[in-house]
């Protein structure tokens, strides 16, 4: 069986068809250090992102707490930042449900 998945593979992969296609190119701008945070703070990697109607910023990170090992109620937090990128606030500080979240969303009421 593996054979047979492996010759497919191949000839899927070898194939002329899918040679000449290429990925559309995404426009974007990039702005270094869009978000501003206290200097106490800091980020971890980024799990989920997410905007509201406002243009506020909200990052799920899975960065511990600035203070101490990153576990239990502080494996992760959810910060929102401002349209201009400076932080506001900590949404659910210590909230031991963060650290098995998997990304944060804004649904067409602004509910996070």
């Amino acid at each position: 069986m593996k054979g047979v998945v492996a010759a497919v593979l191949f000839a899927l992969l070898g194939s002329p068809a899918l040679a000449q296609q290429s990925a559309p190119l995404i426009a974007y701008d990039s702005v270094p250090d869009a978000l501003k945070l206290p200097p106490d703070l800091y980020m971890g990697e980024a799990a989920g992102v997410a905007v509201n109607s406002n243009g506020h910023v909200f990052v799920f990170h899975r960065g511990g707490s600035s203070r101490g090992p990153a576990f239990a109620n502080t494996a992760a937090q959810l910060w929102e930042f401002g349209p201009d990128g400076n932080f506001i606030r900590e949404i659910g500080k210590n909230l031991y449900a963060w650290s098995f979240a998997h990304a944060v969303r804004v649904d067409h009421d602004d509910n996070i």
